[in-house]
């Protein structure tokens, strides 16, 4: 799947909002980069991390409830 149809579906699961998805990405993001395993399948050593994280979050994998839980 190329990377605008994974955003374009990123975005419908959170409502089209992309500032809420720019946060919920960051915030994985900074999960990955601390050691956190992928939910899809996909290599952080090879793949962008920002690539990882919109693929989870348009699969549904991670949605903005997961993320708070991860915060607090």
């Amino acid at each position: 799947m190329r990377i605008e149809q994974i955003a374009s579906k990123a975005l419908e699961k959170v409502n089209f909002d992309r500032y809420l998805l720019s946060n919920i990405i960051f915030a994985r993001i900074d999960e990955l980069s601390r050691g956190a395993k992928p939910l899809v399948n996909k290599n952080p050593k090879i793949d962008k991390l920002s690539d990882i994280a919109l693929l989870e979050i348009a699969e549904g994998k991670i949605g903005l409830e997961r993320v708070e839980e991860t915060q607090n």
